[in-house]
């Protein structure tokens, strides 16, 4: 997805707004303070809220969908690929901590249809890769087949959300991505056959 480097700078600064205030604190008139123009300038960008967290929730999307397909695509092993592709979730909320909205965004806008299916479009790109991971590490024996591929995913996605949840209420003072790898770790050691 093309943004102009203004109006990431937008979502940016939404991002940060919602993030450190909530829905209710997003207006166009805060937002257009924050970036230091008037409500009018904004307008040339984005036509209203739903179209500014939209776009967000866009933008989030196809950039994790290229992170994690250059992720699986630099390792064959599953267990490998895994570790990365988690990692990097890590490592990029930890540089962009303003975009957590996009994890917690149940709510967010309740009657946008649009907002609401850019939120499962997040949720199904990174059930896509991790189930595909799973299921390649379930294949070669390298992960436990007891469990449906989609269970796994459904358990392994839950406790990367709880982390993050937690290190938000923490008001992020914990190194989340020294806590990620000790996440990854375990839930290896959960779903790794023994060879």
């Amino acid at each position: 997805m093309e943004l102009k480097e203004r109006q990431l700078e937008i979502i940016t600064a939404a991002g940060e707004i919602l993030t450190e205030h909530g829905l209710a604190q997003l207006t166009t008139k805060r937002l257009a303070s924050k970036m230091g123009f008037s409500e009018s300038a904004l307008y040339r960008h984005f036509s209203s809220k739903e179209e500014i967290l939209v776009t967000m929730l866009r933008y989030l999307a196809a950039d994790m969908d290229k992170r994690l397909r250059q992720a699986i695509q630099n390792a064959e092993d599953p267990v490998v690929q895994l570790k990365t592709v988690l990692s990097n979730q890590f490592s990029f909320f930890k540089r962009n901590p303003h975009f957590l909205i996009a994890i917690f965004s149940e709510g967010l806008m309740e009657d946008s249809k649009v907002v609401n299916e850019s939120i499962i479009q997040i949720m199904d790109i990174k059930k896509s890769y991790l189930v595909k991971v799973v299921k390649k590490g379930q294949a070669d024996g390298s992960f436990t087949p007891g469990v449906p591929a989609e269970e796994l995913v459904h358990i392994i996605m839950g406790s990367f959300r709880l982390l993050l949840l937690q290190w938000w209420f923490a008001s992020k003072s914990f190194d989340i991505k020294q806590k990620g790898e000790k996440l990854i770790h375990n839930l290896l050691t959960l779903i790794k056959l023994k060879k």
